[in-house]
């Protein structure tokens, strides 16, 4: 049974579409001004912070992907889908960011952890049933 009636639902949809694709494509040119006017380098103060809270956000999905798998219960499929998307971002972020002299470490990480950890959520995101 659904509280919204299908006459709503079917008007709001298009609505949300043409906002996220118009969205999606505003931040194209804005992907222009930030590549000329950003400075090669930068000094960050929270930088630690921003990179353990990255951490805990995937060490929450991950293993809130694992134990929602195990109970069969079919919410592991939105969670491993935006594990997914965190874990991805967190290989582009540990490349981009690499020191000269971990730059190699960094792509092995990703090569070997992150991104078949990525591809693995990917996969369960996509074969799991979601919540009704």
């Amino acid at each position: 049974m659904t509280l919204v009636a299908p006459r709503f639902q079917a008007r709001r949809t298009p609505r949300l579409a043409t906002l996220l694709t118009g969205a999606g494509v505003a931040l194209l040119p804005w992907m222009v001004v930030l590549a000329k006017t950003l400075p090669q380098t930068a000094e960050v103060s929270n930088w630690s912070t921003a990179w353990i809270g990255l951490d805990a956000m995937l060490a929450a999905g991950l293993s809130g992907t694992g134990l929602l798998l195990r109970r069969h219960d079919p919410r592991a499929a939105p969670l491993a889908a935006a594990t997914a998307a965190l874990l991805v971002m967190d290989a582009w972020f540990d490349v981009t960011t690499a020191a000269a002299g971990s730059a190699q470490a960094a792509v092995a990480l990703a090569v070997c952890a992150e991104l078949p950890l990525a591809a693995a959520c990917a996969v369960v995101a996509v074969r799991r049933p979601q919540c009704a």
